[in-house]
């Protein structure tokens, strides 16, 4: 499988080439350049790789939730590279992104187990004192499902279970609020922002076993149509 993945769903713009399980990647910090860097970012993993687009079988994408720009962002440049390449593409959902981040980065910091099942909530700053939230169930040595996934207050954000980890900026924005969950896990990682590696490794499994869709399909998952107010 040789896959292209990008994400600049949050404060992060982030490239990824994947060849069979080897990746090329970029990553850089950013609140709002995500337009002027990917592309170059992009021509650098291809280069690194040695690919061209015509050597590729899909086109990943951080599909949101996130940020409503930085997600305008992903789903034009994946739906423009993938028509004019005539590629399909790989929705993939950001929370599920850092989902797979945290237990991999758990399992590399030796506090949570590579072989067994386990809980983590990704939760992500919706701005307007609201989160994004989804709760995945990571089978033992495998990679996370789709799951359900919210908008709304940080108090109403429960998963109704402790979790071992928990990643992503809401944690830090609303953590007196999230405090339940923040107590029990045996990760946290508030700093962490989604990235086009994650996003690589779900998008090549996606894809392999045919979830692929035509290039129309690029299109952002924003949860919150409304930006004026916070829903109900």
């Amino acid at each position: 499988m040789r896959l292209l993945a990008i994400d600049t769903a949050s404060a992060q713009c982030s490239a990824a080439l994947w060849i069979d399980g080897d990746v090329c990647l970029r990553a850089v910090p950013t609140a709002r350049d995500h337009a002027q860097l990917l592309l170059p970012m992009i021509e650098a993993v291809l280069a690194e790789g040695g690919l061209g687009f015509e050597a590729l079988d899909a086109i990943a994408f951080g599909r949101g939730p996130g940020s409503f720009t930085g997600l305008r962002v992903a789903a034009s440049v994946a739906q423009g590279l993938a028509l004019g390449a005539g590629l399909p593409v790989v929705p993939v959902s950001d929370l599920r992104a850092l989902a797979l981040q945290a237990r991999r980065m758990g399992v590399e910091r030796g506090v949570l187990p590579a072989a067994s099942p386990l809980v983590v909530a990704a939760c992500l700053d919706a701005r307007m004192g609201e989160v994004y939230g989804g709760t995945f169930d990571i089978p033992a040595a495998g990679l996370p499902p789709d799951a359900t996934e919210s908008v709304g207050a940080p108090v109403a954000f429960r998963p109704g279970r402790r979790c071992d980890a928990l990643i992503g900026a809401g944690f830090g924005a609303y953590a007196p609020a999230l405090a339940p969950l923040i107590e029990t896990a045996t990760l946290v990682l508030p700093e962490a922002e989604p990235c086009a590696l994650e996003v690589a490794m779900l998008g090549a499994a996606d894809a392999a076993a045919g979830r692929v869709h035509d290039a129309a399909a690029a299109l952002p998952v924003y949860l919150r149509d409304n930006v004026a107010k916070p829903t109900a």
